[in-house]
């Protein structure tokens, strides 16, 4: 699949662009707040329904504007389909494929596939469980319709079960009432639990030879489900620590808790290896990402790459181009001497300056 065109309006620092893309390799360069990254979260957006940077769709629109809007046309099994993004302020987004309006924005997942790779995601080793639970997700529900389905309603019950403890703190005859969603809670956890065991499995099939390459063979890499409690148990947990969550007005156990971990033989890779065994290992995860979005939907996603080569060094930077071959990938970058020194094919190149994009003759 690829993208064909983007159409921004009054999407943040863009009043009106119109952009159309080569099918291969398209780099988007100039200076730091210039709007490049603002392209590629615009794409983002239309596959996943959120940005990769802030949680708040109010953000994304101009300011002193009240509304935006964001059109992309791909093409998917030699079929060109569009997408449609309105964002206003305080109201819910509207959403539309090929001009027909979607009723839940979780519709989107899956029809259009992307891999985003940031200088952020340069860090998803040593950051925090939360942002590798964001990994996991941001992935699969691209890829897993029934996995969409359990997580949001795994996460409305979370949030009902919350504001529950919160109110049993006034009112304790509602205690007896968390048994019905303790039993919803386990019902959709559980499922989640082993869809993200089943892809974890997946990627480790996929990475393992990867990162051998990457590392010209010396190390040998695993990736670990750590499970905050095994789920065919998480009903009898959640019963063990209603007291605690009581007293702390939230829910403490549960898929919601849970981690991945990243082993080089016997060795954690987060808390005892180094800050290139970390980044390496970063670029490993994505390239399998690429691979396994690859195998699922027997398609190529397409690749952002937002001002990740700047964070490479040569080796790296040589490793990643070399495995763009066929895959569009959308470029930023503040300058092009990577790409001269790689001797990399370009197909179509921009100059980005305050809003503007220009395409420049390659």
């Amino acid at each position: 699949m690829i993208v064909k065109r983007v159409e921004l309006s009054n999407f943040r620092n863009y009043k009106l662009l119109q952009l159309n893309l080569d099918e291969k390799t398209n780099i988007l360069y100039g200076n730091n707040a210039q709007g490049k990254t603002n392209v590629l979260e615009s794409v983002y957006v239309c596959s996943t329904t959120k940005s990769h940077r802030t949680n708040r769709d109010v953000e994304l629109i101009h300011l002193g504007s009240d509304e935006a809007h964001i059109k992309i046309f791909i093409e998917k099994n030699n079929r060109e389909q569009r997408i449609d993004i309105h964002l206003r302020k305080n109201k819910t987004k509207g959403i539309a494929i090929n001009g027909i309006p979607i009723k839940k924005a979780s519709e989107l997942f899956g029809i259009f596939n992307v891999v985003i790779f940031s200088p952020e995601d340069l860090n998803i080793i040593k950051k925090g469980p939360a942002e590798r639970r964001k990994f996991m997700d941001m992935e699969l529900c691209q890829l897993d319709k029934i996995y969409v389905y359990n997580l949001t309603n795994y996460n409305k019950i979370i949030a009902q079960r919350n504001k529950l403890l919160k109110d049993i703190y006034f009112r304790p005859e509602l205690k007896q009432t968390l048994d019905v969603w303790d039993s919803q809670l386990a019902e959709y956890g559980a499922k989640i639990i082993e869809r993200r065991i089943r892809f974890i499995e997946e990627i480790n099939d996929i990475i393992k030879p990867i990162h051998k390459k990457l590392t010209g063979g010396v190390e040998n890499i695993r990736i670990v489900y750590q499970k905050n409690c095994e789920e065919k148990d998480l009903i009898n947990h959640l019963k063990e620590n209603r007291d605690k969550d009581i007293k702390y007005k939230a829910t403490s156990v549960g898929p919601h808790k849970d981690d991945i971990l990243f082993f080089n033989d016997e060795q954690n890779i987060r808390v005892y290896g180094s800050q290139g065994q970390q980044r390496t290992m970063a670029l490993s995860l994505k390239l399998a990402e690429i691979e396994l979005v690859k195998k699922i939907i027997n398609d190529l996603p397409v690749l952002l790459l937002d001002d990740v080569l700047s964070e490479l060094d040569s080796e790296r930077q040589n490793h990643l181009l070399k495995s763009l071959n066929n895959i569009q990938t959308i470029i930023t970058c503040t300058g092009l001497d990577e790409f001269i020194e790689n001797r990399f094919k370009i197909n179509k190149i921009f100059q980005v300056a305050d809003g503007n994009v220009k395409e420049k003759i390659v």
